[in-house]
């Protein structure tokens, strides 16, 4: 049967797509490669931060609208989000960060709060999103509204020709393969899961010249991060490289020392000089393009989902 909408990808863009589409009243179903807990999104330690995602002034538009939309969610149980406050720590002498107009209370790091070695960093309180329960959460919701979700690996989208009115394209870095879009490249993440020895604050220190460095409490561990090597697509973690992550959270909270490890995962952000959200009429039905949100997908998931919903209407 003829569907007015088909999403591909079922990774937090493409569930966060769908979900709105049918809440709009629109016929949407999924179709996808991998299920969620095989996507890139379930390795993403999913703090509220715009990572690797360009051009800056829509990121800050949509990622403002995602803002709002994980402090509701905050607020209502079961969904894996919760607000946490942190600090980016910086090694030189920084101005506001720039996405601050999208948080409520971003201030300076008094002296006290800054480790050794940091001359300045900035606190606030941004949602943190627990992946693993989130994404139940988004599929409980995608299959309330009636929605359908069918694992097929495409060729192309020709492969989808007859199936809808409109495509949405959604298949992260898989749309390198898909569309041929070459400006696509990975970017690899490892992490590594804790156990969390009640910590409460979340560190991000970016500009550590050994490799991203970040520590996200959650609920029953504690997500350690990170590197982001561009071009990179192994996915199977590397045990030395785990215990460099290890060891420069630890020289942030000494509490990590000698915590017990759960787990290892790496993820490949995909890569792009801008994210690609707009609509293309070739052959056949209009496509919606949502991709390439490097590391800023869940960041950028409800503000993107929306503006992909209006581009498919106006299709």
């Amino acid at each position: 049967m003829l569907a007015e909408a088909v999403v591909i990808g079922c990774g937090v863009i493409g569930l966060s797509t769908a979900i709105r589409l049918r809440e709009a009243g629109v016929d949407a179903r999924i179709v996808t490669a991998e299920l969620p807990e095989n996507t890139t999104s379930a390795v993403a330690a999913a703090i509220w931060y715009p990572y690797r995602a360009y051009p800056e002034a829509a990121v800050l538009r949509w990622g403002a609208r995602t803002f709002e939309v994980f402090e509701g969610l905050a607020a209502a149980p079961g969904t894996g989000v919760r607000m946490r406050g942190g600090v980016e720590l910086r090694r030189e002498p920084v101005g506001e960060p720039w996405w601050a107009a999208a948080v409520p209370g971003v201030r300076r790091c008094e002296e006290g709060e800054l480790p050794p070695g940091y001359l300045e960093g900035h606190a606030f309180v941004v949602p943190v999103i627990e992946m693993p329960a989130y994404l139940r959460y988004l599929m409980g919701r995608f299959a309330r509204t009636g929605g359908e979700i069918e694992e097929r690996a495409l060729g192309s989208l020709d492969d989808l020709a007859g199936e809808a009115r409109v495509l949405i394209n959604c298949a992260g870095l898989g749309a390198r393969d898909l569309v041929g879009d070459d400006s696509l490249t990975p970017i690899r993440g490892q992490i590594l899961r804790v156990r969390n020895p009640n910590l409460k604050d979340f560190v991000l220190d970016e500009d550590d010249p050994e490799g991203v460095t970040y520590i996200v409490p959650r609920s029953e561990d504690c997500v350690l991060g990170g590197t982001a090597d561009e071009g990179e697509w192994e996915t199977e973690p590397d045990a030395s490289v785990a215990a460099e992550i290890l060891r420069r959270c630890a020289a942030l909270e000494p509490r990590l020392a000698g915590a017990e490890v759960l787990g290892h995962r790496v993820g490949l952000r995909p890569g792009r000089p801008e994210v690609r959200l707009e609509r293309e009429d070739g052959s056949g039905v209009p496509i919606i393009h949502n991709y390439g949100h490097g590391g800023s997908g869940v960041t950028l998931s409800w503000g993107c989902a929306e503006e992909a919903v209006r581009l498919a209407a106006e299709a």
